[in-house]
């Protein structure tokens, strides 16, 4: 079995059970999680668990004013990234067709020309990213090992993934087999880490706005 073969089969095959039931598995943690008891009365005025909710996953997308200013490079180059990975992976064509293969659901895509700009400011920006944690003092101080291995495990399948649409550096099909090996590791690493915070993140919002809501806090 060649390495194309191998990636296209038993490979993407484990890593797409790996992450499917691993995220499960997550999630299903989270929401087993007993409520934490907050027996005070809620503020007069508080609003509801649902309003709360939604206000602190939507309605603080940008930082507080007061941390804007110093903050500003992380918060614009942070959505310039998820953006972009966001298009990378379910605006490109080829992908919206393996999309399909496996659910039955189709979107148009973007011009491969457009996926291709918008993958280069992506590695671009991830670049950036990095060399902002490792010499910002503070975020050298607070990194770990597994915030190295989420950025690598997030860069190779965008690199990889233009070098074989644009077939620079080797075979197409040697580029092909090493994109898809790179999003099985991704899809591997994905439950276990700090990646998950694409689903988590949600929850945890939520959750943080019910109790400032419940308290009559301003978040």
């Amino acid at each position: 079995m060649d390495l194309l073969a191998f990636a296209r089969g038993p490979a993407l095959t484990a890593a797409m059970i790996v992450f499917v039931f691993g995220a499960l598995w997550r999630l299903v943690g989270v929401l087993a999680l007993p409520p934490w008891p907050d027996r005070s009365p809620p503020r007069a005025g508080a609003p509801s668990k649902f309003s709360a909710a939604l206000q602190a996953i939507f309605g603080k997308m940008l930082p507080h004013k007061t941390f804007l200013k110093g903050g500003m490079f992380t918060v614009v180059n942070g959505y310039v990234f998820h953006i972009g990975l966001a298009l990378c992976v379910f605006a490109f064509v080829p992908h919206i067709l393996f999309i399909k293969s496996l659910t039955g659901l189709s979107w148009p895509g973007l011009p491969n020309a457009a996926v291709y700009v918008i993958g280069g400011v992506t590695l671009g920006s991830l670049l950036a990213a990095l060399l902002y944690r490792v010499t910002s003092p503070v975020l050298r101080l607070i990194s770990r090992v597994e915030d190295h291995i989420a950025w690598v495990l997030t860069f190779l399948p965008v690199l990889t993934g233009l070098a074989a649409a644009t077939h620079v550096g080797a075979r197409y099909e040697t580029l092909l087999a090493l994109h898809i090996l790179s999003i099985c590791a991704l899809l591997i690493w994905f439950p276990f880490g700090k990646l998950m915070h694409a689903f988590l993140f949600f929850f945890s919002r939520a959750a943080t706005g019910i109790r400032f809501g419940h308290r009559g806090a301003q978040l």
